[in-house]
């Protein structure tokens, strides 16, 4: 369980209240499992803050899992996304024979990729925003893969095999390639987004104050 505060006070408040409500049903929060993080981009942010509650004192982390997705002080994606490319890196290695198989048609084993480790490695991708670099370093993964699933081609003029070309591959593999999936998921969570009512959180942090959007919305 989490809670959420615009202020270390707030987060204070809303974890003691926590607490009592626990303790009206004859629960107990442990101070050893529960952890705070402050989220800016101002890196010194948070360290000078010591918060107890209940009499115990709180440890503060640069980053947790919650959801399966990667959170950070700095609220950077960056990690979150080298974690997806491990757990993806590692689910391609329990993959590999199958898609280096002479038994399994090239279809076949695209449908693996895209749905086996193309899943695992965009856990959570509608709220990334990426950079360059990172784009190529996802671009980079998916070429990986894509060359283990054709395997090495024949040079007609030398009469050697050697591997792909990245032109060569984006013909060979029709569907979308992983950065162009990631911003459609952005896309249409964003419409998700928009869709909800004023009373959802999300909504909030989409669009930011309410009076701020008239203004800009005029």
């Amino acid at each position: 369980m989490k809670t959420v505060g615009e202020s270390i006070h707030t987060l204070k408040e809303n974890a003691e209240a926590l607490v009592d409500a626990t303790r009206e049903i004859g629960l107990e929060v442990s101070a050893d499992k529960t952890k705070y993080m402050v989220m800016s981009r101002d890196q010194n942010a948070g360290r000078s803050h010591s918060e107890r509650i209940d009499n115990s004192t709180l440890e503060s982390v640069e980053e947790f899992k919650y959801l399966g997705a990667t959170l950070t002080n700095q609220n950077s994606i960056a990690e979150e996304i080298k974690s997806g490319m491990r757990s993806g890196n590692a689910c391609y290695h329990s993959v590999q024979n199958l898609l280096s198989s002479r038994l399994l048609s090239k279809n076949l084993k695209i449908k693996i990729y895209r749905t086996i480790i193309l899943r695992v490695v965009l856990y959570g991708c509608e709220t990334w925003s990426l950079t360059l670099r990172e784009e190529r370093k996802l671009r980079v993964f998916e070429n990986m893969v894509l060359r283990r699933i054709f395997g090495p081609r024949r040079d007609e003029v030398m009469g050697e095999w050697r591997r792909f070309h990245n032109e060569e591959l984006n013909d060979l593999y029709s569907s979308p390639n992983i950065v162009r999936v990631i911003k459609s998921r952005r896309m249409r969570w964003a419409g998700h987004v928009a869709r909800m009512g004023e009373e959802r959180g999300c909504i909030g942090s989409w669009w930011g104050n309410r009076r701020e959007r008239d203004h800009w919305e005029t």
